[in-house]
């Protein structure tokens, strides 16, 4: 069986995680506004529930304006983040899967960050990207059996 080709991939702020966050957040708002409509309540209490929506909004607009833009590259062995003032070799794991769009953990050593994939930043290079990041780990690497033994 062959592994997964190489690929490089470009790595941006996404429009997709950007609408998500807006649509939650509009929920947000919107439930303290059914709220505060249905409810009397002190102003104090009207203010802790605006600051409990606009707080998270601001931090997570702040986020997503500044998600890592880079590339991402499967080597055919190894993976690698650039983001144009430095590289670094980790791991990418995939923790959301929407077929057009992907969010995967970035590790690398101690560090991590989310990166955002995107279909439509690469489309013809698209399917390599899915099939690297769904690769099995390359013949070199050694893992352990059930029985506690190491395998090749």
């Amino acid at each position: 069986m062959h592994g997964a080709p190489s690929v490089s991939y470009p790595v941006g702020r996404s429009r997709f995680a950007g609408l998500a966050l807006l649509a939650a957040w509009s929920a947000g708002a919107a439930g303290v506004v059914a709220w505060r409509l249905q409810v009397e309540a002190s102003a104090a209490a009207v203010w802790v529930a605006v600051a409990a929506v606009l707080v998270p909004g601001a931090i997570a607009l702040r986020s997503w304006w500044r998600s890592p833009t880079g590339a991402l590259a499967w080597s055919g062995t190894d993976w690698s983040w650039t983001d144009g003032r430095a590289a670094e070799t980790g791991t990418p794991e995939p923790v959301l899967d929407f077929q057009r769009w992907m969010l995967l953990r970035w590790s690398a050593g101690t560090a991590s960050r989310w990166l955002w994939l995107e279909r439509a930043a690469r489309p013809a290079a698209w399917d390599d990207m899915r099939r690297a990041v769904y690769s099995r780990a390359s013949p070199k690497v050694r893992r352990s059996s059930p029985e506690g033994e190491a395998r090749p």
